[in-house]
């Protein structure tokens, strides 16, 4: 029979919803039979993607011996991290200060006032190789709780309060300068892999927010050995095993220095936030193979992870049939059956695949050396080796299709719809892309649509028709910060009245007004243990990061001082961390940089459909200019929260105007698409 997890929508709760343990959500039903039972919890926290959690299900979970102790001494509750990232975050930070590490699976023993003693990650369910066996950990943790339940309580009410004290640190408020990215620049220096690129050593993750830092200090700096950091790695990334050679996408790691060997799953925002990195590569550098880069990882999100709806979906698993990568790699035999012998032959030799295999006897495909180099080892004309690698790549993608594919996990979660959106606004203005646009702007439709209560305010997660659990900070942020990049895609002033809205919940329901800086859950969010702050990047942008830099554009698009000001605040509070911990800072830095300027608001004044605008604004849009606002008004409803910034500003009589404004002070306008040509070509 089915246990408790059957009603809910998670696909990563849903995959255990046959185990033998009688699993619950987490929820009031639960914790008050914790407390009338006077039974211990346990905690359980993963996701659907993660390896290690499917192989505890299948050790541990599904194992009719252990789950019969859970149930009897425990009240066993299961969460999907993605759609609770507030327990996610509080258990993490214990389960980090009890064992110095942390990870997924995530295994916390919490008293029936959710206070946590006990925890770990993977166990496996006997012990081996110097790991105590989970069968071991559940009776250590039943003796202790039956016969020095005292102890166990006050070890809990201890570690409870170091949380609690940790959530309610005061950051000291700095003033605001340009030092923090000099020493971000000197940190990020001294990790940076020359050869290989990216920063530290293996497992190898992207950084991509990291890497937009370092852009911006080459933008001020004018270094080319800043760019050369950018380009180094970007150029490797996109050539190794973690670039899906045949569909376009990133995985979410590699577990080697070269990025050759990835974790194979796939994540939304890991997706969309290397999107953005190569966009803004491209107008950097005006490379194409950037912008091709960008264009394939938006084409695989449009192809595999968008609903019908026009939502964007969480992740692709790392595993297909039991086996972590098995959908991805190839022999030589698979590729000869494909392509044909010759071709074959000359594709096998550029991606790297031969018969003793770059991965358990397989291969993962990537391009140990670059095209023109094996044009000249083939002696071939570069273009003509392009198509034929082109078609091949066609046909083994269409015979990888057949395979059975790594499970998905169709959760839409609105923080992560605004990195996507964000991404493929800034594409739409990039590379001139309307199918980018559209893409952006179903996205958000959906979400204004379906994950919005009843008085406006959000939700969290939507799957299978159902919306869930009040919004986050990151959600509220993500998601302002990405509908300033739509309206400035396409000028549909309806988005700046939805991004204002949003921004003003934050400020009501999330701001630390003694503090600084914003609570990562609304005042009137369930309560639990701690209420913390999410200010350190993860994987993801940290939600004051995103807060600060959706309210700086906001702040510059409709003249709100209240915004700016707000946005200043929580870049002075954390101050201290951009300056001695830049790297878990990179988006406060990518807000700061912004911040300090020159950042200036730039207003289009013309008809709708005028073919000199259009040059002006594509010219605008192909330029590395990170730190602007752009306005123009192209007819529909017009929001009386941009009428700031086109007052006094109208549509000239005969051709454009374009108006160059910073802190809302305007230069005369340039008049003509000769003149505003030359005044975008100045722009610092």
């Amino acid at each position: 029979m089915p246990n408790r997890l059957a009603h809910e929508t998670s696909p990563y709760l849903l995959q255990h919803a046959n185990n033998p343990v009688d699993w619950n959500p987490w929820g009031s039903e639960a914790i008050e039979r914790a407390k009338a039972e006077r039974k211990p919890i346990f905690l359980s926290i993963g996701y659907s993607a993660c390896h290690w959690c499917h192989v505890m299900e299948h050790e541990s979970f599904e194992n009719e011996a252990i789950a019969r102790v859970l149930n009897e001494g425990f009240v066993p509750i299961k969460v999907d991290r993605e759609e609770r990232p507030d327990l996610d975050q509080i258990y993490m930070q214990a389960v980090q200060m009890m064992t110095g590490r942390g990870g997924w699976p995530m295994s916390m023993f919490l008293t029936p006032e959710l206070e946590p003693f006990y925890g770990g990650t993977y166990w496996p369910p006997t012990g081996r190789m110097g790991m105590p066996g989970f069968d071991q950990v559940l009776a250590a943790v039943a003796e202790a709780w039956r016969e020095r339940r005292e102890v166990v309580l006050n070890q809990a009410a201890q570690l409870t309060a170091e949380l609690r004290k940790a959530a309610s640190l005061e950051h000291a408020a700095g003033e605001l300068s340009l030092e923090p990215l000099q020493s971000a620049e000197a940190m990020l220096q001294r990790s940076f892999d020359r050869q290989h690129g990216g920063f530290g050593g293996a497992p190898k993750f992207p950084h991509p927010m990291d890497l937009r830092v370092v852009l911006r200090l080459w933008r001020r700096t004018h270094r080319e050995e800043l760019l050369g950091l950018v380009t180094l790695t970007l150029d490797k990334m996109a050539a190794g095993g973690i670039y899906d050679q045949l569909a376009g996408g990133f995985h979410r790691y590699s577990v080697d220095e070269r990025w050759l060997v990835p974790h194979f799953e796939k994540m939304l925002y890991d997706n969309a936030l290397l999107a953005a990195c190569y966009l803004e590569a491209y107008q950097a550098t005006r490379r194409e193979d950037y912008a091709r880069v960008a264009g394939e990882t938006l084409d695989y999100t449009l192809r595999e992870m968008t609903g019908p709806e026009g939502g964007f979906y969480s992740t692709q698993d790392a595993d297909s049939e039991g086996e972590e990568g098995k959908f991805y790699v190839w022999t030589p035999a698979e590729i000869r059956q494909v392509l044909g012998e010759a071709a074959a032959k000359t594709f096998c030799y550029v991606y790297d695949v031969s018969l003793e295999g770059n991965f358990e006897g397989r291969n993962i495909l990537n391009l140990p050396k670059s095209l023109v180099q094996c044009a000249k080892i083939f002696d071939r004309d570069v273009a003509e080796l392009a198509a034929e690698l082109a078609g091949g790549r066609a046909k083994l993608l269409e015979v990888r299709g057949r395979r059975v594919g790594p499970a998905l996990d169709d959760k839409v979660l609105v923080s992560w719809n605004g990195l996507m959106i964000d991404a493929f606004s800034q594409a739409a203005c990039v590379l001139g892309e309307p199918r980018y646009l559209a893409a952006a702007t179903a996205a958000a439709e959906f979400i204004s649509k379906n994950l919005r209560r009843g008085d406006g305010r959000l939700l969290h997660s939507w799957r299978a028709g159902r919306a869930r659990f009040d919004a986050y900070l990151d959600d509220y942020a993500c998601l302002a910060n990405s509908l300033v990049s739509l309206y400035e895609a396409g000028f549909d002033e309806h988005w700046i009245d939805l991004a204002v809205e949003l921004a003003d919940v934050m400020l009501a329901q999330f701001a630390d007004v003694d503090g600084g800086g914003f609570f990562y859950t609304a005042c009137d969010h369930e309560p639990l243990i701690a209420r913390q702050k999410d200010v350190q990047d993860s994987s993801t942008p940290s939600g004051n990061a995103m807060a600060a830099t959706a309210l700086l554009r906001l702040g510059k698009l409709c003249g709100r001082q209240d915004y700016l000001a707000a946005a200043e605040r929580t870049l002075a509070t954390f101050t201290e961390l951009m300056t001695r911990h830049p790297t878990a800072a990179g988006q406060l830095l990518i807000a700061l940089d912004f911040e300090r300027g020159p950042s200036p608001e730039l207003v289009l004044m013309a008809p709708a459909s005028d073919a000199d605008a259009a040059a002006v604004l594509g010219d605008l849009r192909r330029r590395y200019l990170p730190n602007k606002v752009v306005a123009r008004r192209v007819g529909g409803t017009p929001s009386a929260r941009l009428d700031a910034i086109f007052a006094g500003k109208p549509v000239p009589a005969s051709g454009i105007a374009l108006y160059v404004c910073r802190d809302f002070t305007c230069q005369a306008p340039a008049v003509g698409r000769d003149a505003a040509l030359g005044q975008v070509s100045d722009l610092p």
